[in-house]
């Protein structure tokens, strides 16, 4: 498989619940605003770029936001995710205790979910890196018959509760508006069609994915890369997919979402019929048989596995081969149980309450459910711990995070971006980090350099 820069984004919805003491809790606004202040504090702002490559931003709509650094491996895109999770959830901790200090009732509540109780939806963004080798729009055009049907293994679960209440794939499949446009908020699309590279806008392009659910499950994770993954190189070694595009993909999006371990039949543009899984194994079988997957890592393995897996539990009914890896299926069985001891409805708001605990990453509910092997984890905590300070090695996130550590022990301002870094210091070079798979710099090397002489400097003066 083509070697290959992506990353993710997920939106946090944050809210502080009522603790039963003191004052009325906070709203969203201000308790996003108290989660950001030891940072603004600092004399850094709402929007930082961390030692670890990625950035932590507050986004529209008091959306704590976590953007992973670029990574080349699907093994350190979950170590990163997991580390902004894990970030925000100390954030949220300090938070919290400043609550209790000032006698303010409320407790800070941080969720990786895709809607809230009012209806809004709030995303979890994946990006990917392409070769500027293709027209763009007739890439994205055939890719959303598979970003459409892909619900049925990578979906995050969710509680219909319009009519009878039931299971679906995907929360965030009724939102989606169009299949691609230049739009991103008051039309929501499958792909997102700016042409913002983030690199040499020469050589690269950077496809953004805005249908996918935020996922809790390591598993649903990796294997909604890896399918993507596959996917693209297929696409970009010339593949056709094109005559497996839907008729009405939007309408299709909804139908497939609409029950939980539904197979649908969809209807292609020619007028063909075929069942979700049929589509979605046609495209992996076209995939496979024009990308060399020899050398692919034994995780990358693993999930294309589980994607045949899915399938099979789809067709057959029977999802218990899946059922502590997918989001789906485990959120099916929690619910499932819980409803039966319960002797209650899917309606039932200790059902909701137990759907939010779920995605609660100041909860220990996740944790619990992991090691109780009720879900698979993938990385381990130790090296999550690390991927907290530490970049990527093998993609520029290197540089960046290197600099920026330097810069923050050195008590040094520093602007970083996505592509620049420029120190306070009319000596030091501005870097354009322009190749996302460059893992050193020379411009960069000469900021280290004079971070390095500030610090000797200084221990010789003291």
């Amino acid at each position: 498989m083509n070697r290959r820069i992506f990353g993710i984004e997920t939106e946090y919805g944050i809210t502080c619940a009522p603790t039963g003491s003191g004052d009325a809790p906070l709203s969203a606004e201000e308790a996003a605003h108290l989660l950001f202040e030891p940072l603004i504090k600092a004399g850094r702002s709402t929007n930082v770029f961390w030692r670890n490559g990625g950035r932590l931003y507050l986004d529209v709509g008091a959306h704590p936001e976590f953007a992973t650094a670029e990574c080349d491996r699907v093994e350190d895109l979950l170590l990163q995710v997991r580390a902004g999770e894990s970030l925000f959830a100390e954030f949220a901790d300090v938070a919290n205790g400043v609550l209790e200090q000032r006698g303010r009732g409320g407790r800070i509540h941080l969720f990786s979910t895709n809607e809230d109780a009012a209806g809004n939806s709030f995303g979890c963004h994946e990006n990917y890196l392409l070769r500027r080798n293709r027209n763009f729009r007739d890439v994205a055009d055939a890719l959303v018959s598979f970003f459409v049907t892909r619900q049925i293994v990578t979906g995050a679960g969710h509680v219909h509760r319009d009519g009878v209440p039931r299971l679906g794939y995907s929360p965030r499949a009724r939102f989606m508006d169009d299949p691609v446009s230049a739009a991103t908020t008051n039309s929501r699309p499958i792909i997102n069609t700016r042409d913002e590279p983030l690199a040499n806008p020469g050589e690269y392009r950077r496809m953004h994915v805005i249908v996918g659910d935020t996922n809790v499950s390591e598993c649903s994770t990796a294997v909604k890369v890896v399918m993507t993954h596959l996917i693209l190189s297929a696409v970009e070694a010339g593949v056709r997919i094109a005559d497996l595009a839907l008729k009405d993909p939007m309408k299709v999006i909804s139908q497939i979402d609409f029950q939980l371990g539904s197979n649908i039949e969809v209807e292609l543009v020619d007028g063909t019929r075929m069942s979700v899984t049929r589509l979605q194994r046609e495209l992996k079988r076209r995939a496979l048989a024009v990308v060399d997957t020899a050398d692919a890592s034994p995780l990358t393995l693993r999930m294309l596995d589980l994607w045949d897996r899915a399938l099979d539990a789809v067709e057959s009914g029977d999802h218990s081969s899946v059922a502590t890896e997918l989001d789906w299926a485990i959120k099916e069985r929690l619910f499932t149980r819980f409803v039966e001891r319960s002797n209650c409805g899917l309606d039932d708001p200790r059902v909701a309450r137990l759907e939010l605990a779920y995605h609660d990453i100041t909860a220990d509910f996740r944790r619990r459910l992991e090691e109780s092997g009720q879900m698979v984890r993938l990385t381990d905590p130790s090296e999550v711990q690390k991927a907290k300070s530490v970049p990527p090695t093998t993609t520029r996130a290197n540089i960046r995070g290197q600099v920026i550590a330097a810069a923050e022990d050195a008590k040094r301002q520093l602007g970083a971006d996505w592509l620049h870094l420029r120190l306070d210091d009319h000596r030091a070079p501005h870097v354009v980090l322009s190749d996302p798979f460059a893992v050193a710099d020379r411009d960069a090397d000469r900021i280290l350099e004079l971070i390095a002489e500030q610090d000797t400097g200084l221990a010789s003066f003291a």
